[in-house]
């Protein structure tokens, strides 16, 4: 099976930046299509960004489009999440997910695994 562990999370004032990373293990990270997700207190999960295994292919939700960014480092196993110009909308945890096929995926049904989260405020 596949580990998540995602860190960086943290307290930030709107229009702000964080950056989340997610290290995988118990797979070759190169196959694993990931995203990420979040969810926001009394709301569903919703997905945010996803990249393919080898980076070459990457996804937004239109809510995120132009402020976000999703990358990974296929070397050191990791996925990021660079978030820019933080609104207080995105307050929420925030999760990685990998699926055993190597494309990208925007649909939570397609993840075989999940991390733990990490929690993301935005303040005033």
């Amino acid at each position: 099976q596949v580990q998540l562990v995602e860190s960086g999370g943290g307290l930030v004032q709107a229009g702000g930046s964080l950056r989340l990373s997610c290290v995988a293990s118990g797979r070759t990270f190169s196959t694993l299509g990931m995203g990420w997700f979040r969810q926001a207190p009394g709301k569903e999960r919703e997905f945010v960004a996803s990249i393919s295994g080898s980076g070459s292919s990457v996804y937004y939700a239109d809510s995120v489009k132009g402020r976000f960014s999703i990358s990974r480092d296929n070397a050191k196993n990791t996925l990021y999440l660079q978030m820019n110009s933080l609104k207080l909308e995105d307050t929420a945890v925030y999760t990685c997910a990998a699926r055993t096929y190597s494309s990208r995926s925007s649909a939570e049904g397609r993840y075989d695994y999940w991390g733990q989260g990490t929690q993301v405020t935005v303040s005033s």
